[in-house]
């Protein structure tokens, strides 16, 4: 029987890393209606933390300060961008958040144009364009108005998109796994840290919900983001970002299947479609330096 190749294992892994995330928002919607929404992304990133430093533990031997203060001003950058999409999945259903949360993908390119001085492709401008009519077809009522959960939802995307940029100029030859280890811990610690001061205190984690939290934490977060780097060092960058932007597809699949109040209008599709078509064209077609959420890391 001939052996899979490192390709296919490598596509193999990034396909299983979409698959698991697209889970992860219906898991954690059903979370976050035991536990308040920033308190769970905090222990979610705690439990990666903890999960990796176990593991990986002599790969903390070149931690210098360099090391701390980038990993600290990601990590931030990071834990705010979940802690928004989380609230604002506290208000919509896992599927329209996976899709507004995706806009992350056409807005890094023109943040990084600021940043970075490289100026964004036709490509990124078509991309942004399909994504905002998505957007407006995914969003907007009849009155034209947006739910508290779709807007912030969709403002998750611009932190995500700056965490991103911020992990492209700080990023250098530092190891990937130390510095993932160290944005997880600033994330827990944010997160937690909001948590304590603008939600409801928690005294005790019910039994019930340990299972997601351990999902989300070592699957959802240390494991996918290890699949994603593995499939990305393997793998064509263009082909790595359609696997992984199946991630949204996913995100829907399964809140179709797992959550009774998602139900797909002829309206959310073409939205999900504008949207789908704009981060293939700006993952595939942009010139982004990377493909997936945790770009860099």
């Amino acid at each position: 029987m001939k052996k899979p190749s490192i390709t296919a294992l490598a596509k193999a892994a990034l396909f299983a890393a979409a698959l698991i995330w697209g889970l992860s928002f219906t898991v954690l919607k059903a979370s976050i209606d035991i536990i308040p929404p920033i308190t769970t992304i905090g222990l979610r990133f705690l439990i990666a933390s903890v999960f990796l430093s176990v593991i990986f533990f002599k790969k903390f031997r070149p931690l210098n300060r360099d090391y701390v203060l980038c990993g600290i001003l990601t990590g931030v950058l990071l834990g705010t961008a979940y802690g928004i999409q989380t609230i604002g999945l506290s208000g919509t259903t896992p599927g329209k958040n996976a899709f507004l949360t995706a806009g992350y993908c056409i807005i890094t390119p023109f943040l990084y144009w600021i940043i970075g001085r490289k100026r964004p492709t036709k490509y990124n401008i078509t991309a942004a364009v399909l994504c905002m009519t998505g957007f407006a077809l995914v969003s907007l009522d009849g009155g034209l108005s947006v739910s508290r959960g779709d807007f912030f939802s969709a403002l998750c995307g611009f932190f995500y998109a700056l965490q991103m940029c911020a992990v492209a100029k700080t990023f250098g030859d530092k190891d990937p796994v130390l510095f993932s280890i160290i944005q997880f811990i600033t994330a827990a610690v944010c997160c937690l840290g909001w948590g304590f001061i603008f939600e409801t205190h928690i005294t005790y984690i019910p039994a019930a919900i340990i299972p997601n939290l351990l999902f989300l934490g070592i699957a959802a977060t240390a494991i996918a983001l290890l699949f994603q780097n593995i499939g990305q060092k393997y793998t064509n960058p263009s082909a790595a970002a359609l696997i992984l932007s199946l991630e949204s597809v996913f995100g829907v699949i399964f809140s179709l299947i797992l959550y009774e109040d998602e139900r797909l209008t002829l309206r959310l599709l073409l939205g999900f479609i504008f949207i789908f078509a704009a981060i293939i064209i700006s993952e595939t077609q942009g010139g982004t330096k990377n493909a997936g959420k945790n770009e860099g890391l």
